[in-house]
């Protein structure tokens, strides 16, 4: 591995928690760099055991149906990003003096060992909500700059898998969510973005104090920038409380005209008062908010973000411009679908909070809300208190829609509401027409549930495909 290497993976007992995509990528590369490796999973069916076999060929060695006992001899636990910080797996290996990572940890600690290539810096973005639209914003403009790049980390490609394979890169553009910045202690990012803060994963934190200081370790030891959200003051608080570099900057981004050292937006134009000369008097046009796909107010700011971290890796202003026009939005994140009877469907069904469905409410006016699903422990009075004013009518579906009812009797009572009471396959075309039922020409029916899928569909991908087959068959059936 050469002078780099940083971990002596050679001999090293390593246990894998979890047969999941990361899981079974930490376990090939710690395998094939020598070191004795056994995953550990509490699943024992077919599936499970297909990959044991597969990772049996590789030498690895798999234990199903246990998850909680330590394997004896065990030097290192490399963990996959869901498991909880109080699982019994964790306590033995606290009592034996056993150390606990990620798979991101052990992507950084690999990132040099691959002889004669430079590591690619990393360019790091989380929040709760609008991550993998901005890494994949950050890459678009990256690409557009010339520079070899790709999107990794929570976007779905294992990060290990990018940081020792063949192909070479000039710099990454990696999502990190809370859970694998939590188990990540010594990534030092080039430049990171923290987009916003609000409740989410609170079950698996313990707190929102929690939650945020994992969020903000994505700041630690970075070395030209730290972007935060103007609007979101907690953001700019983690960047406030971070053991930076020295000469390393606060880098803020707004909707509104920026001030020095930020991003923002002025008639219609995005605009860089941060990364250039004189920046007290002069700044740099960026690209127009017509450049952005869509161009609703959380999707600018998304924009503005990845705006940020290129422009800290020293891009040019046209490959922002150039990188947002070439970008488009992965499915069911305000996804237009149709318009029928003069009236608009939008999916988003990747609102899968109550932090997210604000942001996507407050780009329609006025609105059909269908919204609904698991709750997963929030309430739902800060979101109809923000929203009601936008709400031509709601059509409420899955489990917990009572708490979204009431919480609109209690803030918006002049807002009709409809109930479903169903969960079969026709729910959801049942919604959509009574959507149309509400709405006028000219409104948004928007599927922005703030909850979870899991009640009623397989994921929020499988819901937002049901949405969308319901309005092609209302547009069938008026035309």
């Amino acid at each position: 591995m050469g002078s780099r290497q940083v971990t002596p993976w050679q001999g090293m007992n390593i246990t894998v928690a979890g047969l999941g995509v990361s899981g079974i990528s930490a376990a090939r590369a710690l395998a094939g760099l020598g070191a004795s490796v056994t995953v550990v999973d509490g699943g024992d069916g077919e599936g499970h055991r297909a990959k044991a076999a597969e990772l049996a060929d590789l030498g690895v060695s798999v234990r199903l149906g246990d998850a909680e006992t330590l394997p004896k001899g065990t030097d290192l636990v490399v963990t996959s990003p869901g498991w909880k910080p109080d699982s019994p797996l964790f306590a033995a290996a606290a009592a034996a003096d056993v150390d606990v990572v990620g798979d991101v940890e052990i992507a950084w600690q690999l990132r040099g060992s691959r002889p004669g290539r430079t590591p690619a810096p990393w360019l790091a973005i989380t929040g709760t909500n609008g991550k993998t639209t901005t890494t994949q914003m950050l890459a678009s403009i990256l690409k557009a700059a010339g520079l070899r790049t790709a999107a990794v980390g929570n976007i779905g490609t294992p990060i290990i898998d990018v940081v020792l394979g063949e192909e070479e890169y000039d710099v990454l553009a990696v999502e990190l969510s809370s859970y694998q910045l939590h188990w990540a202690p010594s990534v030092r990012a080039h430049s990171a973005a923290v987009l916003n803060l609000a409740p989410d994963h609170l079950d698996w934190h313990g707190s929102m104090e929690a939650y945020a200081a994992d969020k903000g370790r994505i700041y630690e030891g970075n070395t030209i920038a730290c972007v935060y959200n103007v609007a979101d003051p907690a953001t700019e608080r983690l960047v406030e409380g971070a053991d930076v570099e020295e000469g390393c900057r606060a880098i803020g981004f707004t909707l509104g005209a920026p001030g020095p050292s930020m991003l923002g937006v002025v008639d219609g134009i995005l605009v860089d008062r941060a990364f250039v000369e004189n920046r007290q008097k002069n700044a740099q046009e960026l690209a127009e908010v017509s450049d952005v796909t869509p161009p609703a107010p959380h999707n600018i700011a998304n924009a503005l973000a990845a705006a940020a971290l290129a422009r800290a890796f020293g891009v040019p202003p046209r490959a922002v411009r150039d990188g947002l026009r070439d970008f488009r939005p992965d499915a069911h994140r305000v996804a237009y679908v149709d318009e029928v009877a003069g009236v608009a469907y939008v999916d988003d069904s990747k609102a899968t909070n109550t932090h997210a469905a604000e942001a996507s409410l407050a780009a329609y006016e006025p609105v059909v809300w269908i919204a609904g699903g698991l709750a997963k422990g929030a309430t739902f009075d800060e979101l109809v208190q923000k929203s009601a004013a936008r709400m031509r009518g709601a059509v409420l579906i899955g489990a917990d829609r009572a708490l979204i009812a009431e919480a609109l009797a209690r803030h918006a009572p002049d807002v009709p509401v409809v109930d479903l009471d169903r969960t079969d396959t026709g729910a959801m075309l049942a919604a959509v027409r009574e959507a149309a039922r509400l709405a006028e020409p000219g409104d948004t029916v928007l599927l922005a549930p703030a909850c979870a899928s899991m009640d009623m569909f397989a994921n929020y991908n499988k819901r937002g495909d049901a949405f969308a087959d319901a309005v092609r068959e209302l547009a069938a059936e008026s035309a």
